[in-house]
């Protein structure tokens, strides 16, 4: 530093009187002058230097606080994506066991709703075995009625005709108590497939 203001301890030396030695030359007033002006010029670098490295030290120390901050918010941010991982895999698992616990429920939804099915199936058919032996017997019957009026006095037929009349309702009351069976029978397989339903839409929305 000393260098760059043009000012060497060599030159002060040579500058100071030698003690004892009264024969030296004394220093000039003007090369006295220059010396100090050099002193103050490195005095004056040396101020700036210092004032310079203040102003980096506090920029590094502006620096170093802010990084400090960024690093304790990204620690917080670390701690708050760990528990939201934390949740989110409870969560799945909790999902997994819902979809698990709706594929069995659907599963035996299913099962009895093709029973159901079965059933139905069966019913039917055993519903229209009954139609067909009623209409048998109620073609049977007129066959008979229509035998019998030639047969029995006028004065019996009101009789006759109110006993076809009775078992005819007889045997339509049997049949619409059947139809009775059937209409409830569809309406539990329309409830079955109204509760499949959510079901497998939540089945589809997990598997998405």
């Amino acid at each position: 530093m000393s260098q760059s203001t043009g000012f060497n301890i060599e030159d002060l030396i040579n500058a100071s009187p030698l003690n004892g030695g009264g024969a030296a030359q004394e220093p000039k007033v003007e090369q006295l002058l220059g010396t100090l002006r050099r002193l103050q010029q490195g005095q004056r670098a040396l101020e700036e230097e210092i004032k310079e490295i203040k102003s980096v030290s506090e920029s590094l120390q502006k620096e170093l606080t802010a990084l400090q901050t960024e690093a304790y918010q990204l620690e917080g941010i670390q701690k708050e994506k760990e528990e939201l991982c934390r949740k989110l895999e409870f969560q799945c698992e909790e999902s997994e066991q819902d979809l698990s616990r709706q594929l069995n429920h659907n599963k035996k939804s299913e099962e009895l709703l093709q029973q159901y099915r079965c059933e139905i199936q069966e019913f039917k058919l055993k519903q229209r075995k009954m139609r067909m032996k009623f209409e048998n017997q109620l073609h049977q019957l007129i066959e008979q009625h229509k035998n019998l009026y030639s047969v029995f006095t006028p004065e019996r037929l009101p009789d006759e005709i109110e006993s076809a009349e009775n078992t005819k309702r007889q045997l339509l009351s049997a049949e619409q108590m059947k139809l009775t069976q059937l209409h409830h029978l569809n309406e539990e397989l329309e409830e079955m497939k109204k509760l499949k339903q959510p079901v497998a839409i939540a089945a589809e929305s997990q598997q998405e």
